[in-house]
């Protein structure tokens, strides 16, 4: 089927359409959503078709909203089973690293429903909670603890879901979990061993002496490792613990001084809170020069494009030229930007 095509005219109507919404802002992007719609119904998609892209922006744009207003707010996800029983060990310390995290100034996201979901909004509170749920023909609505304050949005499609459980925040802690739990949990480790998804901490939270983690590390090494389908360290980037002091630390000393990455061209840049100093740049090319397809790490200030969109200009950087084989190596490359003695 070949592509279908807008003629000037119905271009020049979409124009002065966004101009009588009074869109200002984005106004690109805005146009393309347009005309990827008239595209849809020019080239006779089917019915189904039609339904699962007109629900899935529907939302995405209920999600957007309810996120906007926290968008300064870092939050972290909290993944687990909706089974789980309110006198569970793992009940409690999901209620109880939620807390810990709210108290610190977290939003904590869940998937809205019972069980470790609802021990995690209970653990943050209503206010420091928000929810995305998903509508299924035999599962719970929205948990009591979210709904007091209607920070939450009810999804059909798990992945709408998905994403937003996982685009807004700045760290997730899974605890143990059936079929969905796992779902979460292996995508996250996808998006960061193929660098879809910038580097963010991830912690699997068990009960008091619990092994269902170390069982999952077990088959890890057994036969993932052993039959060459991932690497050795591709693990690495994961803490897994029962203690939830531990699963705060690695939550909160993930940003300590390390603050976002971007890429310009063939150039990874990484923004931090602090001026690291020579011996601190050599050191981490000792370390991890080899993760440099070319050159070296080097100090810099903020490159000629960021300074054009102010982003983050006023923040110290590294750049480095990334061989592209080596970003699951970030994880350990952020860890040890945060344990700088310029860090301290």
């Amino acid at each position: 089927m070949t592509d279908a095509t807008l003629t000037d005219e119905l271009r020049q109507e979409l124009t002065a359409l966004l101009d009588q919404a009074g869109v200002r802002i984005e106004r690109g992007l805005v146009a393309r959503l347009l005309q990827t719609s008239l595209r849809l119904g020019m080239e006779s998609t089917d019915r189904l078709d039609l339904k699962i892209a007109s629900a899935a922006l529907s939302e995405m744009r209920d999600a957007f909203r309810l996120f906007q207003p926290f968008h300064h707010v870092p939050k972290v996800t909290v993944f687990g089973s909706a089974r789980t029983r309110h006198d569970d060990p793992l009940y409690v310390q999901a209620r109880d690293v939620a807390a810990e995290l709210a108290d610190d100034g977290w939003m904590v996201v869940t998937g809205a429903g019972p069980g470790i979901m609802q021990a995690a909004a209970e653990g943050a509170g209503s206010k420091m909670s928000l929810g995305v749920s998903i509508r299924l023909p035999f599962e719970e609505r929205a948990n009591t603890i979210i709904e007091q304050d209607a920070q939450v949005v009810s999804m059909k499609y798990f992945f709408t879901r998905k994403l937003m459980l996982m685009k807004e925040s700045r760290g997730f802690i899974c605890l143990p979990g059936g079929f969905g739990t796992m779902d979460e949990m292996f995508e996250l480790l996808t998006l960061q061993q193929t660098g879809k998804a910038e580097p963010m901490p991830i912690v699997l939270l068990d009960a008091k002496g619990g092994a269902f983690w170390h069982g999952l590390k077990t088959f890890v090494d057994d036969h993932l490792v052993s039959s060459g389908v991932i690497s050795p360290h591709d693990l690495d980037r994961v803490l897994i613990t029962d203690s939830v002091e531990a699963a705060v630390d690695d939550i909160t000393s993930f940003w300590r001084n390390y603050d976002s990455l971007r890429w310009v061209g063939d150039r990874l840049v990484l923004r931090l809170v602090h001026e690291p100093t020579d011996a601190d740049v050599e050191s981490l090319n000792e370390r991890f020069g080899s993760m440099c397809a070319e050159g070296r790490i080097e100090r810099s200030e903020a490159l000629e494009v960021e300074r054009a969109d102010g982003d983050a200009v006023e923040l110290p950087r590294l750049v480095m030229n990334l061989e592209q084989r080596a970003v699951g190596s970030l994880y350990a490359l952020i860890r040890a930007i945060n344990d700088l003695p310029s860090a301290v």
